[in-house]
């Protein structure tokens, strides 16, 4: 008990000896067209953020504000919002900074996988003189009180930390799973595994979740969440020891376990990894429902993005049911429904949107008198089952309609991924145009 007491005592000072670096990612192309100009990280969410918002916030929650954001494709956007976004005062000591892939005279290579980042840019790593290096992806929505990984780490004395999360043997195939001891100590890990006979022997007894207060539901099964926390001289040599450790996931955690104190920390909330177009719509699609995985109004919990000064959205005869609309919008006589509505959207008469997402606007933009298509989804225009990316310009009377009968395809001004259909950035969908 005085051991504990001692640890949460500690950890109040110790989070600020946590440096936190967070993974932008390769090129996201199972994200594409989204990823098309911009990083992943940097792509919109839930109407007013961005992906990189939602471990960042975290951070600064969690009183972790030293960051850095390691990225190497299309990362000016990325750059561009962070540093519009987050200010420290002068006495704090916490900044974001973005790490660009750069070439030195070590090496002018791309990244070859999460850990070769890291490798790549440890000499400004280091700068950041901590104890401990929290390693986070940028495209993962959940939301972790990281003091709560830190107390495992101490309470383990572990070298490395592994957020874990129950998951089934139908979801076990496409994440890294753990084998854990009873004691939370790993003991094996293997990356997507299929083969039953392999799950079987993964698979975790109902007394290991119960006994930590976990209800299993049928969950047997402790996947890796991408998120890990090293001691920093444990993560730095290794770096520099061993030079074809290029992933965390496939190299260093597996490869780690008979050198290092490797221990589990069981995370039972809501996690999930935007990878692909279908789970970025899917998320979207949950969040507007009656029960939204994530309380985005929770105390303490907010959310921090790049503060605008935007009107009040404004509506007109407007029919709306379980949808998020954001600020600064022009809706007038339209029928929104299961839907999310980004800043600075305009929607005009007849319009009607249906389980899709509009993700707005850059900027405000007074109405034309010149015959183009004007910013926004024009009158009388029907959308269904789709992403409608900034700054796109939909005429009157078009028809966008998703659905499985849709082959994927690229198309001026459109995409189809997996049923979907995504209007690209900037585009002009002319008037009376049809897509279903």
């Amino acid at each position: 008990m005085a051991e504990t007491m001692a640890i949460d005592l500690e950890i109040a000072d110790i989070m600020g000896q946590v440096g936190a670096l967070v993974l932008g990612g390769g090129r996201g192309t199972r994200l594409h067209p989204l990823t098309a100009l911009r990083a992943k990280p940097a792509v919109p969410l839930l109407g007013r953020y961005r992906l990189v918002d939602i471990p960042l916030s975290q951070c600064i929650h969690s009183g972790v504000k030293r960051i850095m954001v390691l990225t190497q494709f299309n990362s000016a956007s990325l750059h561009r919002h962070i540093q519009n976004s987050y200010h420290f005062d002068t006495f704090s000591k916490g900044y974001v900074e973005i790490l660009a892939a750069e070439q030195t005279i070590e090496s002018g290579d791309w990244y070859q996988g999460t850990a070769d980042a890291i490798r790549k840019q440890l000499r400004h790593v280091r700068e950041m003189r901590v104890k401990y290096y929290l390693i986070l992806s940028g495209d993962q929505l959940y939301s972790m009180d990281y003091r709560t990984l830190m107390r495992t780490h101490l309470r383990s004395k572990a070298d490395i930390t592994v957020a874990a999360l129950p998951v089934s043997r139908n979801d076990a195939s496409h994440l890294g799973i753990l084998k854990v001891s009873s004691r939370g100590r790993i003991r094996s890990f293997a990356e997507k595994p299929k083969a039953p006979a392999v799950l079987e022997q993964l698979a975790m007894p109902a007394t290991f979740f119960s006994r930590r207060g976990i209800d299993a539901r049928g969950r047997d099964c402790l996947a890796s969440m991408g998120v890990y926390l090293f001691k920093a001289r444990v993560l730095e040599e290794i770096l520099e020891s061993r030079a074809e450790w290029n992933d965390f996931g496939k190299h260093i955690i597996p490869y780690s376990l008979k050198t290092h104190r490797v221990f589990a920390h069981l995370f039972d909330g809501y996690w999930e990894d935007i990878g692909t177009v279908r789970s970025y719509y899917e998320v979207h699609m949950r969040m507007v429902g009656p029960n939204p995985p994530l309380d985005l109004f929770k105390p303490g919990g907010i959310i921090y993005t790049h503060p605008r000064y935007l009107p009040g959205s404004r509506f007109q005869d407007v029919q709306i049911k379980d949808s998020i609309i954001s600020e600064g919008c022009r809706i007038t006589r339209a029928s929104i429904v299961n839907s999310l509505i980004g800043i600075r959207s305009i929607i005009r008469t007849g319009a009607a949107i249906h389980r899709s997402i509009v993700m707005g606007a850059d900027f405000l933009e007074s109405e034309a008198d010149d015959g183009s298509v004007p910013m926004g989804i024009g009158s009388g225009s029907s959308i269904s089952g789709a992403i409608v990316d900034k700054n796109a310009r939909i005429g009157k009377n078009v028809v966008i309609k998703g659905s499985q009968r849709l082959a994927d395809c690229d198309r001026e001004g459109y995409a189809v991924r997996d049923g979907i259909v995504i209007v690209l950035k900037n585009a002009v969908i002319p008037d009376g145009t049809r897509i279903e």
